[in-house]
Formats: structure tokens, sequence, C-alpha cells
């Protein structure tokens, strides 16, 4: 950074501090302003089958297919009907499907057949199948509680809309709570005055705020940004705040004056806070190039985060220290961790067991996360949670229910017939709505009223709704998506579309098994470049890379281990910012250790540099780890949460990778270090 720019910052530190708390009050005004899509289909690319199936539906018939379940118990036929009316009457709900709508209830219940009772009248317990308009989700669940109590239950995509709803805010506020009291305290631990963390955190914190308010250009963020983005912002770039502050209370042992000991203190971070902002920044600008665009949305709001950060640390927090650094003078305390001696000569003992470890780690690792088994929805609401409990209840009694929607070209009844006793015949099919199967192909529908026939025909297109007993995904239900969509495509090679969540989470897992491809590689090269530069040698950024990226592998292989399902958008979000943010770690003790090894023999310059950093690393660690567990502990949505659980344990596994098996290789390979970095310049003996 040029002497004369930071002269300038200096000079104008007042009216610096006034704008950026001038932004800062603006981004948080308007970013309530910002409204959140929680619908991810939306994220979809356009091309992808089941958004075209849901356009061409959206245009040819009025009414959505039904995203909601509602469960009434201990009802006679009569007040179940009563209850399909209060429901119908309620402002948002529409397309109330009961019993009633399949047979004549005048028809003695005896001679109806039981498998048709029982889908929607079972052990005295009536269930209703209903549309919910979208963007309504949480008043018009709020009024169905109301209508039904506690006793009741109902399930369904608009419940699981409204419980995100509900539940993304209060939740993030929850997560600060906790969160920047802990930060707090790791930061106290790691100065020596009870203020110098306010700075920390306030510099970052106004760059979060002025984010959040630059949301308003883009219109609307994805509900997974708007929970993680601000808390992973905090965790990545809070080290830009503590290298630069670091750098200035040096500075002052040595400096005339005060100005004087900031502008060292700038011109001795800035190629550190670069180095360590522009491998995250590349490592998120590579979630952009995901097809399916949560992970874009979320990219774009990180790499903002992280241009804003370095900005304000470089620009805003200089001016707001000098005209306060009094305070963090007054403030002073004595050392509460006295300094780490010798912990280098133990680290170094364990570095043949360290590096054994990870060869015999590092395939299975690699083999175990690629075999994990993966949810590509939102996953399944916690057991303790009403809308957990209420979609239990609705299983225990009338079983799974999962729509497929299949739109076929209008005019051919003999193949619409044809096809649909095929698909009603088909494994795991139910039951299914249709004309031929409904109404009867006997009958023309030109003989009947418009609102009998609206439901199945629209001027082009013939609608059938196939009710599955499958999971939303999984082997089966996508099994079971291939073969309807095989299946008609026999009978109606083109112009057919299948649409329903199986088939929306079906596109999900085709989209984003192809942009982890893309995304691993492009912050892999992104990353390799940046530290190509930063070290200006071939042999250091492999070693840290593969440093970092066993890490993200272990991290990644656990679910396989424990058998647990992972949801693939937190894996795929993971394994990017794992790598970007703690790859930062690495190249602070590699820094250092080259320094250092221009002045003494590799052991002596590893043992230094792990005296010297081992402090420093472990603080930006415990505090990422700590955003990703309290993430993990405050979110009900799973998504979130495991995008926590994710970051927290990685953030620990690359912890201890840099500390015990990063040395090792930098002392073992020293002399391939030497020979390729250029000017390496290392200290020989004589």
């Amino acid at each position: 950074m040029k002497i004369n720019l930071v002269t300038q910052l200096i000079k104008h530190k007042k009216p610096i501090v006034l704008l950026f708390f001038a932004l800062a009050i603006i981004g948080a005004m308007v970013q309530s302003l910002v409204s959140v899509n929680y619908d991810m289909v939306d994220y979809l690319p356009d091309d992808a089958p089941s958004v075209e199936a849901l356009d061409v539906m959206d245009e040819a018939f009025d009414e959505s297919i039904t995203n909601t379940r509602v469960m009434i118990n201990d009802v006679s036929i009569q007040e179940a009907l009563q209850y399909k009316e209060d429901l119908s009457a309620i402002d948002g709900v529409s397309n109330v499907m009961w019993l009633d709508d399949s047979v004549d209830l005048k028809t003695p219940i005896e001679l109806v057949d039981e498998d048709t009772i029982e889908t929607y009248y079972k052990d005295n317990s009536a269930l209703f199948s209903l549309t919910i308009r979208e963007g309504d989700e949480v008043a018009v669940t709020d009024e169905i509680y109301a209508l039904i109590g506690e006793d009741n239950a109902m399930a369904g995509e608009a419940v699981d809309t409204a419980v995100s709803q509900k539940m993304t805010g209060s939740e993030s506020m929850n997560a600060a709570l906790l969160l920047v009291p802990i930060v707090i305290i790791i930061l106290v631990l790691s100065t020596t005055s009870w203020l110098e963390p306010v700075f920390f955190l306030t510099a970052i914190g106004v760059s979060i705020l002025i984010n959040l308010g630059t949301n308003i250009f883009l219109g609307e963020v994805s509900f997974v940004t708007q929970s993680v983005s601000p808390i992973l912002q905090l965790a990545v770039s809070l080290d830009y705040a503590i290298f630069l502050l670091h750098s200035f209370q040096d500075h002052r042992k040595t400096a005339p004056n005060i100005e004087e000991a900031m502008r060292r203190a700038i011109k001795q971070s800035f190629p550190a806070i670069a180095a360590s902002a522009a491998t995250t920044f590349f490592g998120f600008m590579a979630l952009t190039l995901m097809n399916f665009q949560i992970g874009a949305d979320l990219g774009v709001n990180l790499v903002k985060g992280i241009l804003l950060s370095f900005i304000s640390v470089i620009v805003f927090l200089p001016a707001l220290t000098l005209m306060f650094y009094k305070w963090i003078d007054r403030t002073q305390h004595r050392p509460f961790i006295p300094p780490f001696r010798k912990v280098g000569q133990f680290v170094m003992k364990f570095r043949i067991p360290a590096m054994l470890l990870v060869l015999v780690i590092i395939v299975p690792s690699f083999l175990a996360q690629s075999n994990t088994n993966f949810i590509y929805g939102s996953g399944e609401h916690p057991p303790g949670s009403r809308a957990g409990q209420d979609a239990t209840a609705i299983e225990d009694t009338f079983g799974k229910s999962t729509p497929v929607v299949v739109l076929v070209p209008r005019g051919d009844m003999a193949k619409e017939t044809e096809l649909s006793n095929q698909l009603k015949n088909m494994d795991h099919v139910t039951s299914i709505v249709s004309y031929p199967n409904t109404v009867g192909s006997v009958i023309p529908s030109d003989y009947l009223d418009e609102s009998m026939t609206n439901q199945f025909y629209s001027k082009n297109y013939s609608r059938m709704v196939l009710y599955t007993d499958t999971e939303n995904e999984g082997d089966t239900a996508f099994s079971l998506v291939e073969s309807i969509r095989d299946t008609v495509n026999t009978y109606y090679e083109d112009d057919s579309y299948l649409l329903g969540q199986s088939v929306t989470l079906y596109d999900i897992k085709d989209i984003v098994t192809q942009d982890n491809k893309i995304v691993n590689m492009v912050t892999l090269l992104a990353i390799a470049v940046v530290l190509l530069v930063t070290f200006r040698s071939i042999t250091v950024p492999i070693i840290l890379l593969v440093t970092i990226q066993t890490a993200v592998w272990v991290n990644l292989s656990v679910p396989y281990f424990t058998e647990v399902p992972l949801v693939y958008v937190g894996y795929l979000i993971v394994s990017t910012v794992q790598l970007a943010a703690t790859v930062d770690y690495a190249i602070l003790l590699s820094e250092n250790y080259t320094e250092n090894r221009k002045e003494m023999p590799a052991w002596s310059a590893i043992k230094k540099t792990l005296d010297e950093k081992i402090f420093s690393i472990s603080i930006s660690a415990s505090i990422l780890s700590s955003v990703g567990f309290i993430l993990a502990w405050t979110s009900s949505n799973p998504i979130v949460s495991s995008i926590g659980l994710l970051l927290g344990r990685g953030a620990l596994l690359a912890f201890i990778l840099v500390v015990f098996f990063l040395p090792a290789m930098l002392v073992t390979f020293d002399k391939v270090i030497r020979k390729t970095t250029w000017k390496a310049n290392f200290y020989k003996e004589k």
C-alpha cells in the first residue's frame, strides 16, 4: 500500500469513521427491506426439467398441486365435511380435497372400496389435501393451527416453508447472542486490553451491516444466505483486524509517534491480510459458478463481505484506532495466557507419527467422503418440534404420500387411459387422480361443466396426479421418478412434463453433483495460484493444499463412517468454505517459517515459528470452530445446522493438521522447498 495513501487515511481519520458508521446505519435500515426466498425450486436453472414443467403448469392450470396435508382426529364423516368447509374458507387455502371428491357419500360407506376410503378416512381420522398460496405460508398455517388446535396435525411443503421463515430470523439472533460473547471472551484472552476486542468486532460488524444493506440491489437472498452469510463473514475476516492491531501494538514500541506506528503497521500487515483475503475471496467466487443458484447466492454475498471486511480493516479500523487509542491504553490488563515456550519442540516430537497417520487416512477419507449418503432437500424437522411430531403422526396413520404430477398433450383419450392405468399399477403408486381414472374415459369431457374438468384439463394439456408411498427423496423415490418418466415417454416422446417435490429433488441431485466437480476444481486452482504468487514457490502451495484438503476430506468422511446422511448443499458449501477459510492458518505458519528460515536452520526455524504463531492460529481456529458449532446448535434448519457442524469440526481438524502435519512436511521437504522457491535465500549452515 503506497505511503501517501496511508498518510491520507491517517489525516482524514474523523471523516472516514463518520462515513463508515453512516453507511453501517443505512445498511442496517435497508437490509430489512430485502426479501428472503425459502423456495429451493427458484434456485434451479431455468432449463431444469422440473422448472420447465412448473412454468407450463402455472400457465396452463389455475390450481397448483396440493402442498399440505391436514389430519383431524376423532371426527365423524359429517364433522370432517364441516372441517373441509372451514379450511376452504381460509384466505390463501384452495383445492381442499377429501373423500367426497372421490366417492358419492350418499352411497353407504360399506359399499365403497376400502382402499379409497382409507386414503382419506381411517380410524376416525380424516386426512385433507390442500394447497396453501405461495408467499402466505406463515399467515395461513397459523390460521390453520388455530382452527385445528393442538390435538390435530399438519405437514407438507408449505409447513416446511413456514417453519423456515419463522426460524431464520430468530435463530440468527440467537446464534449472534451466543457467538458475540464467546468471541469477545476468546479475544480478551488473546489481547492485553479490555477494549481491543471491541475494536475488532466494530470493524467487522460495520462491514457486515454494510454488506447486508447492499443486498437491496440484489432484490432478495436465499434463506441459507440470510442465516449463514453474516456469521461466516465475521468468522473468516476477523483475522484481518487481529493482524493489523497486533502489528500496530508491536510498532508502538519503536515508532516515534502513534501515526508512524499505524503507518508501519498497515505497510507490514497489508501483504498478509491481502493474501488471506485473496484465498477466501477466490474460494467464495467459485461458489458463484454453481448452476444451483443457492450456492451462487451465498457466494456473491460472501465475496461482497470479504471485500468490505478488507476495506474496513485497511481504511476504517486504522482511523478508528487512531481516534480512540487512548481508550485501549486505559483499559490494559495483564496477559491471561502465558507465552508459549518450547511448544515447537513438543510438537515436532510427533512429526513422524503425524505424517504416517495422514498417509494412512488420506485415501480412505477421500473415498469415504465420495460415498456418503446425501440429502438433497432441506431434511427432516427435529423430532421434538411440532412440525416433526405432526409429520410423524400423519405418516403413522395414513402412511407417506408424495405427489408427482404428469402433464401430457390433450386429445387422445385412449392413450391417456392406457397411460393412467399403467401408472396406477406401478410399484409405490398408491393412487392416481386423472380424468380416465376419476371421471371415466367413456364420458366425453365436453359434456361436463368446466368446474368438473378444469383440474384435469387445460386447453392443451391433460394433468394426472400420482400419489406415492416413498420419501421425498432417496434411491427408491428417484428410481420411481425415472420409471414414471420412462413410462410417460413411451406414450409421449415430446411435450410431456413431470413435477413435484421428488422430481425437483431429483433435478437438484443431478445439478449439484456436477456443480461439486466444478466448484472444487476452481477453488483448488484459484487458491493454488494465490499461494504460488504469495510464496513464489512450487512446493509450498502443494504442501499447504495437501494439508488443508486432507482436513476437508476427513471432515466430510465422518458422516459416511457414522452412517448419518449429509445435506448435500451443506457438503458442497463447506467443502469450499473450509478450504478457503482455514488455508489462512497454513499461510500464517508457512510465511513465518520461510522468514525465519532465512536466519536459521530448518529445525530451529520451525520450532521458533510454532512458539510464535501457534497461539494466533489457535485463536483463529477457536473462533471459526465456535461459529460453526453455535450455528449447528441454534438452527433447526437441517441445511444451516449441517453447514455449522461441518464448519466447526472442519476448523478443528484444519488446526490439528496445520500444527502437527504441516511443520513436519516443511522440515522434511526443506531442501526441495529451497530449490523450488524463487529467491528463497534460506540460511546455509557453515
